[in-house]
């Protein structure tokens, strides 16, 4: 069907979107140490950028289905930009906080909007597929913007070409034609909130709320569960980064995959090598080599369930797809601070050995959930 808009160039910017979002996902993680020397009391900055992220997931929807994309697009890489900025330029706390919440806004709305819009543009055969691709460059960015951390000792320098990058990101989606918003009487949070009435949402939701605190956790406590199992702080390091490559490759074989194997035999696959990685932890002591081949297995068996889920919604809820990603993505993020809250009180009470539990019992509830959500996919 022949459509006002280039698929190209707008699959090319969802791609640029979702590489920003990891961008601001390992943002903090890389300039921290540095920026707390400077200011001690940024630690506190994180928790900012999640209230921004969940801010950011919940107003997208309703927004894009009734406006589009384009604007909206835009404005959320503005306010990556003006976090950019903050972060390389502030030294007020205050007006740091502040600078983080929009950040975490613009992220939250571009890790949204870019797996929404790539599901309008594409029919039921490719959705999966090129789902999978754009997924893939959210570890691309990651992975890019970790090394150049990793390689410039200077944070303001990375902060800056970032900056610059996101410039003419803005100025290319500026000149392009997105797709047109869908008819809509208002803007309704409450028509998305409604939503939720929908046991299949709610299946596809409760899958991604373990997928997310899986991710979570892994992100988050590896190092300190490695090093206090004896592993040096930098091969814990260079295990946190498996994961981002794990699942890079896994979703770069998924788009190859997903039309040859059905979804729910492709998605289990996934979910038992993740399975495995987790029981890995459990010896990550006895060979250096372990905790990268397990955190290269949990991140490679991570990375199908969003693009898989993701289409698998966006194909049911054509005419709101924005407002049902807004819903989904948000539940999905309540399993990333529900897990992450979990395991930081196991840590405090010196319960480190719970880790691998924790990751182990999130991949058994997404094979629990698995087959019920497919099957109701398969009714509707």
């Amino acid at each position: 069907m022949k459509t006002d808009y280039s698929k190209k160039k707008v699959f090319i910017a969802a791609c640029i979107g979702i590489a920003i979002f990891g961008v601001v996902m390992l943002s903090l993680g890389a300039v921290m140490t540095p920026l707390t020397e400077i200011l001690p009391s940024a630690i506190s900055l994180p928790q900012y950028m999640s209230i921004g992220i969940i801010i950011g997931t919940l107003i997208f929807g309703p927004i894009v289905d009734k406006f589009g994309y384009k604007w909206l697009l835009i404005s959320a890489s503005l306010c990556v930009l003006i976090g950019l900025l903050g972060l390389a330029s502030l030294t007020e706390i205050h007006l740091l906080i502040a600078s983080i919440i929009i950040f975490g806004i613009g992220g939250g709305i571009l890790n949204g909007e870019t797996s929404a819009l790539v599901s309008d543009i594409f029919d039921d055969n490719k959705r999966g597929r090129m789902m999978s691709i754009m997924s893939s460059f959210y570890c691309i960015g990651a992975l890019l913007w970790t090394l150049s951390c990793v390689f410039i000792s200077n944070y303001i320098i990375p902060l800056t070409i970032a900056s610059l990058l996101i410039v003419a990101f803005i100025i290319y989606s500026a000149f392009i034609d997105y797709p047109k918003a869908k008819p809509q009487e208002k803007i309704s949070y409450i028509e998305s909130i409604k939503l939720l009435r929908y046991p299949i949402l709610l299946y596809f939701a409760f899958f991604l709320f373990f997928q997310s605190g899986l991710e979570a956790i892994s992100g988050n406590y590896t190092v300190i569960f490695l090093t206090d199992n004896g592993i040096a702080k930098s091969i814990a390091t260079v295990a946190l980064t498996m994961f981002t490559l794990g699942m890079l490759i896994g979703r770069l074989a998924l788009s190859g995959l997903m039309a040859k194997v059905k979804d729910l035999y492709l998605l289990s696959a996934y979910l038992l090598i993740a399975l495995i990685g987790s029981l890995l932890m459990n010896i990550c002591e006895y060979s250096i080599f372990i905790p990268y081949i397990s955190m290269l297995l949990i991140g490679f068996g991570a990375g199908a369930s969003y693009p898989i889920m993701l289409s698998r919604l966006g194909a049911i809820f054509k005419d709101k797809v924005g407002s049902a990603f807004s819903a989904t993505i948000f539940i999905a993020l309540c399993g990333n601070y529900s897990l992450n809250f979990i395991t930081s009180k196991a840590f405090q009470y010196d319960e480190q050995t719970l880790f691998p539990v924790f990751l182990a019992g999130a991949i058994i509830m997404m094979f629990i959930i698995l087959p019920i959500a497919i099957k109701a996919t398969r009714k509707k």
